[in-house]
């Protein structure tokens, strides 16, 4: 059974395509994904590994979702402010192609959490392989050159989103900046009602735990603009080793302005 989190995430990314103005296929290939029993029960193990196991946060249903709104948001701030993305470029295919692209590495990225932490980009892309063939069979039917080349960008995505690997489409970029994103404190509650003693590494869960709010907006400057929100100066840590990071490490670097601000004070620009 999904959570009520979850449901009201699939409406939000139902529309959030919908808006977009693309054609059915678009709407049809963010359904099949939202209502996969596969796709749901991976997800589900990969947050039991994640919390129960690892005492990691939230690398589940809910944290994919998030993600795969995250960049929904992104490559229509970038689409209407006129960037192409790198099919569109590459004359290899059209705007729909990489929304497609990105949707399904969204919500796939993390599937290898539920094998472990280490390489779980690469646990996620070859878990993900098989499921991208035939979510992209239902939406694409016969045409064998049109599955490929999405398959190949959406794995791109997954494989990179850790940021430690080069990634050179725009789409790839969006997935590494959308995860990063996905940092505010209600991923950190689960691993601190767990943390019975303090560990090497819980900085993290304690920075995390500070973030109140993540917008992601239009940019005045840039096309995207990141605003992040804390209730402490802890949250800065967040912020400054992991988000920023991935946006360094991001083909989309250059559209984004970053700010961050404790709750009641001033903005600091990162970006």
């Amino acid at each position: 059974m999904k959570s009520q989190k979850e449901i009201a995430l699939d409406g939000k990314l139902l529309e959030s395509v919908a808006a977009l103005g693309l054609s059915e296929r678009a709407s049809k290939m963010a359904k099949l994904v939202l209502e996969d029993d596969e796709i749901q029960a991976v997800q589900e193990y990969a947050n039991t590994v994640s919390i129960m196991r690892l005492h990691f946060n939230d690398h589940g249903p809910v944290h994919m979702r998030t993600v795969a709104l995250n960049a929904v948001i992104m490559m229509g701030i970038l689409r209407d402010a006129g960037v192409k993305t790198s099919l569109e470029l590459e004359e290899c295919g059209v705007f729909e192609d990489s929304l497609i692209a990105v949707f399904l590495a969204a919500n796939l990225h993390d599937l290898g959490m539920s094998v472990g932490r280490q390489d779980h980009e690469l646990h996620s892309a070859y878990l993900a392989f098989p499921i991208l063939d035939r979510v992209l069979k239902e939406v694409f039917g016969r045409d064998a050159g049109k599955r490929a080349m999405i398959r190949s960008l959406a794995l791109e995505g997954i494989s990179g989103h850790m940021g430690n690997r080069a990634i050179h489409s725009l789409e790839a970029g969006v997935i590494l900046v959308a995860d990063g994103c996905d940092m505010q404190k209600g991923r950190a509650r689960i691993p601190l009602a767990l943390a019975a003693h303090p560990r090497v590494g819980d900085i993290h869960q304690y920075s995390a735990n500070s973030i109140e709010d993540v917008r992601i907006l239009r940019g005045v400057e840039k096309p995207i603009r990141i605003e992040v929100t804390m209730s402490s100066e802890v949250g800065l840590f967040q912020v400054e080793e992991i988000l920023l990071g991935k946006i360094a490490a991001s083909p989309a670097k250059g559209h984004i302005e970053l700010y961050a601000q404790v709750s009641g004070g001033g903005l600091k620009r990162y970006l």
